[in-house]
């Protein structure tokens, strides 16, 4: 730890204090994630375990880059390279205005590092504005990983306790156990549309109920026809039968056709209709995107 030099904290996270840090012989900014180990834990806590295991695994540049991992008798320390912000903060920066180059740079980045996790086996499974991090050049990162999962086959059985309320998908809201990377699809469609409205999220619901009835009430209440298992499902509880109540050009006036075409087939109630990251990246929303941003 003499190594660094401790600036100022910066946030909580899902398991301990985020303190901005610099380098003492290279004068780098570093983040560091301290995580306390209590007397009567098991040692580290699994989530830290996790992230540190992932992100040794995820070199992507929309993936935040852990650094080292320093470790003492009471406390374990992450170091990450440090950005500026979260997503979070930048929209509370905008004063309601964002620019759609911005906002389809910052998304077709959200996919980009979305693919590299889905194609190594990741799944996030806690994607939000306050989880995303954008840099002083404009490039966004996805970080904390303390929820993220390895997926593979056999196909196995997860907690349904993931994805903040806001994010998380019908499926999840309806207790499903197995998942795969639409999980994260769908959280990123919530974002999207909250990039297009420079920092107002889509489906801000105050419970799990609440938060159906607001999907339901924009894009139409699934049938056992359109997302067949549904009603097996183990939180499943009928939902009146709304029809679709809005269109999207009401709800993000300041995208595109294109981008709410991209929007709508990252918001589908079955889990099985939700486009993959590749794909979203392959929409015609992007053709016209800063060739630098894809380099």
């Amino acid at each position: 730890m003499q190594k660094y030099e401790k600036l100022e904290k910066i946030g909580e996270g899902t398991y301990g204090t985020v303190f901005k840090a610099k380098n003492r012989e290279s004068g780098e900014i570093v983040a560091l994630k301290r995580v306390r180990l209590d007397d009567d834990d098991e040692g580290v806590p699994s989530s830290a375990l996790r992230e540190i295991c992932l992100l040794k695994e995820l070199k992507h540049k929309n993936i935040v880059a852990l650094y080292d991992v320093l470790h003492s008798e009471r406390k374990l320390t992450l170091v990450f390279e440090h950005c500026d912000q979260d997503l979070k903060k930048y929209f509370d920066s905008l004063n309601g205005e964002i620019d759609s180059d911005v906002v389809k740079a910052l998304m077709y980045q959200l996919l980009r590092g979305l693919h590299y996790c889905h194609s190594h086996n990741i799944l996030h499974r806690d994607l939000k504005p306050q989880n995303l991090l954008i840099n002083k050049t404009g490039e966004l990162k996805l970080a904390d990983f303390g929820l993220a999962r390895a997926f593979g086959i056999p196909v196995r059985c997860y907690s349904a306790e993931v994805v903040t309320l806001w994010y998380r998908p019908p499926d999840v809201l309806f207790g499903a156990k197995l998942y795969t990377p639409s999980i994260d699809m769908w959280s990123s469609g919530c974002i999207f549309a909250e990039l297009a409205n420079a920092g107002r999220p889509l489906f801000p619901g105050s419970d799990v109920d609440d938060q159906l009835k607001r999907v339901f009430k924009l894009l139409g209440t699934p049938t056992e026809d359109t997302w067949p298992g549904m009603c097996s499902l183990p939180d499943f509880k009928p939902f009146p039968l709304y029809q679709p109540s809005l269109s999207l050009s009401q709800v993000v006036p300041k995208l595109s056709t294109r981008g709410r075409d991209l929007l709508q087939k990252l918001l589908i109630c079955n889990p099985s209709g939700r486009m993959s990251a590749i794909d979203a990246m392959n929409h015609l929303y992007f053709t016209d995107l800063n060739p630098a941003v894809k380099a």
